[in-house]
């Protein structure tokens, strides 16, 4: 891991990285965030498995201005009142996607709404509108650790695993933003932060609840419980052989399974060199495509149970039980 000091050629060094599909840990008025291109399944892949996270949570992607966030996503009467009071800064909304929206499926954890957020932090916006891309970046720290607000932090929490952290001193917050709902008729905070449901409340001119994942809705937020895409087509795990009418979710090579008679359009492969980022990659879309072919179930081969792997497994876990 190299920490440097922000200026000019730091941010530009970043902003490479950012584009070659590399992390890069980022300064922002909340937390230090471990940042790669949203739209970049692999890259995005790459953060779960440096912070050894264990599942896909959704993750929050951020933008440098509000016309930028209008490009991905339809913000709604409450959510435009909420942007133009709050943004930038420490508040994230959740929202539905527009029909072209670029930004991956492992960054949504394959939900149809975005988390999106316009950071108030200088130095995060330069480097946002360097990249041109929507930024996904969680806390830049271990799964389950406290959340880094300087760059030593992160160096105590991740080691050497970020290719470059670019320190810009303490964070001014310090606390994750506040995740509101949107998606639907009426804001729910889904996340409290340093903006309140009262003032939240004063400029939608309605009482904002506060729905932390125990009241049995759709989890949509990062810190609450898990909800993913679900396929229809039962899920079989483990797979060693075809059963007849199934499709097949491959890992690896699929010299020892029986596809001569499957149609071409029931066998995706997850990496065909096993590679597990790439894997995470195409989760979410290949499951989709797959439930599509009218198999009478989806048959999936090992997953190495490692790194990026054990998300992977996870997800997959949790389509099976459905």
């Amino acid at each position: 891991m190299t920490i440097k000091a922000v200026n000019d050629d730091v941010i530009a060094q970043g902003v490479t990285l950012l584009q070659s599909g590399e992390c890069v840990v980022i300064p922002t008025e909340t937390v230090y965030g471990l940042a790669a291109d949203a739209t970049n399944g692999q890259a995005v892949a790459k953060i779960f498995d440096i912070k050894g996270r264990p599942t896909f949570n959704p993750l929050i992607s951020h933008f440098y201005n509000l016309d930028h966030v209008c490009e991905y996503v339809d913000l709604n009467d409450d959510a435009l009142a909420l942007a133009q009071s709050f943004w930038p800064g420490p508040m994230t909304l959740i929202t539905n996607r527009k029909d072209n929206c670029s930004i991956h499926d492992v960054t949504t954890a394959g939900l149809d709404t975005v988390a999106v957020r316009v950071p108030s932090h200088l130095t995060a916006q330069k480097i946002i509108r360097g990249a041109d891309k929507p930024l996904a970046a969680p806390s830049a720290n271990a799964s389950g650790e406290v959340s880094p607000t300087s760059a030593m932090h992160v160096a105590d929490s991740l080691g050497g695993k970020a290719p470059l952290v670019i320190a810009d001193g303490f964070c001014e917050v310090g606390l994750e933003s506040t995740v509101i709902d949107v998606s639907s008729d009426k804001a729910i905070i889904l996340r409290p932060g340093a903006i309140t449901a009262d003032q939240c409340a004063d400029v939608l001119g309605y009482d904002v609840e506060i729905d932390l994942g125990d009241k049995g809705a759709d989890v949509k937020s990062p810190g609450q419980l898990l909800k993913h895409y679900a396929p229809s087509t039962p899920v079989r795990l483990k797979a060693f052989d075809l059963h007849e009418g199934e499709a097949l979710l491959a890992f690896g090579s699929t010299k020892f399974m029986p596809v001569s008679n499957v149609p071409d359009t029931h066998i995706l492969n997850l990496s065909e060199t096993g590679d597990l980022c790439e894997a995470a990659s195409n989760l979410f879309s290949y499951l989709r495509r797959l439930d599509q072919v009218d198999a009478s179930s989806i048959a999936v081969m090992d997953v190495p149970n490692i790194g990026v792997g054990i998300a992977i497994n996870d997800r997959l876990q949790r389509a099976s039980e459905k």
